[in-house]
């Protein structure tokens, strides 16, 4: 079934049990895996519905339908584009390119050195101070094609201190 080392077996298995006498406990638990490793792929998906009874395709169903979960991977910083209406309108798609072509990744990729991960959302809620990118959860307003570089580059820096 899984290729999971028995620590995270182990864990994986707790985090379940806490919500057993739960009504709808799958939820919590992936949101509990999510936090505790990053994402959640098919080998933690299996485990779960080992152990709650909730059906695989089920899970798998909530994990790809909920942008906080995720299948793969995802880097050190999570780049968040807002592409909704009013950051779109002011060149959103401007500045989630130019963080691509720097980066040299996609929408939904990670950097092969797992520092970055590239997100378009879809609203942050932040439409006054559109362009709004968020990384790692600080919000950057206002955000310039011309500000991205320096932007990469500061997180860049921060990682090797």
């Amino acid at each position: 079934m899984c290729k999971l080392n028995s620590a995270a077996e182990a864990q994986i298995k707790e985090i379940c049990a806490r919500y057993k006498e739960e009504k709808t406990p799958l939820m919590m638990i992936l949101s509990d895996i999510q936090n505790e490793y990053g994402y959640i792929p098919l080998e933690v998906q299996e485990l779960v519905s080992a152990e709650t009874g909730i059906s695989v395709a089920e899970i798998y169903g909530v994990v790809t339908f909920y942008s906080f979960f995720s299948l793969t991977p995802k880097g050190k910083y999570v780049i968040g584009c807002c592409l909704g209406t009013a950051c779109y309108v002011k060149g959103a798609q401007q500045v989630i390119d130019k963080f691509s072509e720097i980066l040299g990744i996609k929408p939904g990729e990670t950097t092969a050195d797992g520092l970055f991960t590239l997100d378009a959302l879809r609203c942050i809620g932040a439409c006054g101070i559109a362009p709004a990118v968020s990384i790692s959860g600080k919000v950057y307003p206002k955000v310039e094609v011309g500000q991205v570089s320096e932007i990469i580059d500061s997180y860049r820096k921060e990682a090797t201190a």
